[in-house]
């Protein structure tokens, strides 16, 4: 049963009219950067604003947490791991005040909202098990008496640069094992939902001081991009994990690998379900209609474009018109509604003219779409989830629209389907609805999708945090959450132990003087 509104939500996250920007976990910093104002896309009311930071400032948060990093790196890695069990918990304590604030300050579905907290609590039970498996491996010397075997050490200041659509969540699947790898978080988080980072600083320095955790260990430094540049230029960050588009993610590349630092990359996914002949209609549809709406087309594994066979394209066309005339878009906060509004209007206009280009291009809308006005729709975010019949060479479809825009390409044979699926830029998400073995192994096999996640007989969105999550191309190869992803956050080192009383060389090399 619902017990908090948006202004008890607000209140009890800590979130006040003016905030400041930048902690370095236990305290809030002055800083002198730009007030930026938080607007929510569902009423377009004023939320409230954070004081940015300033490069002094942020000097400042980098060296804080470089000395935390210290202490932190000595704690033993289960120790660790108790207090990211202890964030999870008090993630439950607040998940319905912080999934309010998601779906408000971001504009997604409530449940979304809730989904985006659910997954921030997953991953901390991800990490705690973690904390007690950080292996290495053991290899056979040539030399006698001798022993080999690898280990991992903490890496140090981790950046985080993080997206507006999910403005909590990757940043746990960052933090939460960066912290039990022992290594120190600086985040700085979207511009356009800073005051979700605010939440999460309250709820994890709260955990922080009762573990009498250093200062330093979870930091934010709330900015534009001129925050991100300092972030990627900094000699004492090895690590930037950035999230975001791939103009933004090419940029973060360049200046990271100028210094030789490491880049972990999370950017633009252009992703296709491929419906065959032998699919289950049924299933195929709901996963692309959720694939396509959700989050408003504002996620990078969002369903953008739908690879139909000629013998079912028109069935399939029409079950999906049928299903958009019963979409309701609305408030997000609104349990009935399913599609909430785009982040800003600066994103209203990049869905309208990409809509213009589907129709000079030579694109056909099944679907039309447009910008929806009057009660409910103030904001000036609201717009209707669009289909077009199009072809997969045309400039529009080869870019990612962060819209509700779903394009229909029509094959014969699945060589060509995987052809149509693999000819973009992009390589984060691909599904194949079939009850075909032979069309299932072949979408999975090293000639098949280009993609870092293949799936079947599931949508392209919805990743699980067991997973390792990321693509290629594009996409930038970074790989985030499960899996063996923690390694990112470490350091190998190779150690060879002599216990013997000689010393022989490798290689059988001989060296007498």
């Amino acid at each position: 049963m619902e017990t908090f509104g948006i202004k008890e939500s607000l209140s009890v996250l800590g979130i006040k009219k003016v905030n400041p920007g930048a902690s370095t976990g236990i305290k809030w910093l002055k800083t002198s950067g730009k007030i930026i104002e938080s607007y929510s896309p569902a009423d377009g009311m004023l939320i409230g604003s954070v004081r940015a930071t300033d490069p002094k400032v942020f000097a400042a948060v980098v060296e804080k947490s470089k000395q935390a990093f210290k202490e932190w790196r000595k704690w033993p890695a289960p120790k660790r791991g108790e207090v990211v069990r202890q964030i999870g918990e008090a993630l439950r304590k607040y998940k319905e005040p912080l999934g309010k604030l998601v779906s408000y300050e971001m504009g997604k579905s409530y449940q979304e909202g809730l989904g985006e907290v659910q997954e921030m609590i997953d991953i901390c039970d991800f990490a705690v098990g973690l904390s007690r498996q950080l292996h290495g491996l053991t290899m056979h010397s040539e030399r006698p008496s001798h022993r080999m075997y690898e280990q991992y050490h903490p890496l140090g200041v981790i950046g985080v640069i993080s997206a507006f659509n999910f403005p909590v969540a990757v940043w746990s699947w960052n933090s939460m094992l960066a912290w039990v790898c022992g290594d120190t978080c600086v985040w700085k988080p979207s511009e356009k939902t800073p005051l979700c980072s605010i939440a999460c600083q309250n709820i994890v320095s709260e955990v922080f001081r009762v573990n009498n955790v250093p200062e330093g260990v979870s930091c934010i430094v709330n900015g534009d991009a001129v925050i991100g540049q300092l972030m990627s230029k900094h000699e004492d960050i090895p690590l930037v994990s950035a999230t975001g588009s791939t103009r933004m993610g090419k940029a973060v590349a360049k200046t990271v690998s100028e210094r030789l630092g490491r880049a972990l990359l999370e950017l633009g996914g252009n992703n296709a379900i491929i419906i065959s002949e032998n699919a289950n209609l049924d299933m195929a549809i709901r996963g692309a209609l959720f694939g396509a709406v959700g989050t408003a087309g504002q996620r990078c594994t969002t369903t953008r474009r739908l690879i139909i066979h000629e013998k079912v394209y028109n069935q399939v066309k029409e079950r999906l018109k049928k299903a958009y005339s019963h979409l309701k878009i609305g408030n997000p906060l609104d349990p009935m509604n399913h599609v909430g509004p785009l982040i800003d209007k600066q994103a209203v206009k990049l869905y309208s003219n990409a809509l213009g280009q589907v129709k000079r291009e030579g694109g056909k809308f099944v679907v039309e779409g447009g910008v929806l006005k009057g009660a409910g729709y103030e904001s000036g975010c609201y717009v209707k989830p669009a289909i077009a019949e199009v072809k997969n060479e045309y400039k529009i479809v080869q870019h990612e629209t962060f819209a509700p825009i779903l394009y229909l390409i029509k094959y014969k044979k699945i060589d060509e389907a995987i052809a149509l699926q693999n000819g973009v830029k992009q390589g984060l998400s691909s599904s194949i609805m079939t009850n075909n073995m032979q069309e299932m192994e072949q979408f999975l096999s090293a000639d098949g999708s280009d993609c870092g996640i293949a799936n079947v007989n599931i949508g392209t969105s919805g990743a699980e945090i067991g997973g390792a999550f990321g693509g290629e191309k594009e996409t930038g190869g970074g790989r985030e959450s499960g899996s063996d992803a923690w390694k990112t956050y470490m350091r190998r080192q190779t150690n060879t132990i002599n216990y013997g009383s000689t010393l022989p060389l490798a290689q059988g090399i001989k060296f007498n003087i």
